[in-house]
């Protein structure tokens, strides 16, 4: 298996971890859900990374693919960016971002439900892939501010 920068990134924190592959379907209305069916997970502990913009900034939001990001509790400015401007501030392809390894490291917000969880499941950079970590862990690696952030 190829090795991607969010693994990379797992590997020099040193934290535990498990990596999940899937045959990604193209024709999946949601990544996220795809993942967590396909892999047999329940929903609450997978966890979509997106990008929103925040007061003109890109910044990610981590919340469980069976909710929806609540932008109010963002901020009255915050806005989801755009399919073109998340892969630019990641440097990863829709349905593959994943909150490590990213182009340069982005202000993170993980949504407090991921503490319910012993571990959770993130993209780990690429479609078809999940990493399965402690939420604390991936809340130290990607410095993310954790509270209520889904809906």
């Amino acid at each position: 298996m190829a090795q991607t920068p969010a693994i990379v990134a797992a590997e020099r924190a040193g934290i535990p971890f498990r990596l999940h592959a899937y045959e990604h379907d193209s024709a999946a209305e949601s990544y996220g859900l795809e993942a967590a069916e396909t892999l047999g997970l329940d929903p609450g502990t997978v966890f979509k990374t997106l990008v929103v913009d925040l007061d003109g900034k890109p910044a990610l939001a981590i919340v469980p693919v069976s909710a929806q990001l609540d932008l109010r509790a963002l901020g009255k400015r915050a806005a989801m960016a755009g399919p073109a401007a998340a892969e630019r501030a990641t440097g990863y392809v829709l349905g593959g971002i994943s909150p490590l390894g990213g182009r340069k490291r982005l202000p993170t917000l993980l949504d407090s439900s991921a503490l319910d969880h012993d571990t959770i499941h993130v993209s780990a950079g690429r479609r078809g892939l999940q990493i399965e970590l402690a939420p604390h862990d991936l809340a130290r690696l990607t410095g993310a501010e954790i509270r209520p952030i889904a809906r």
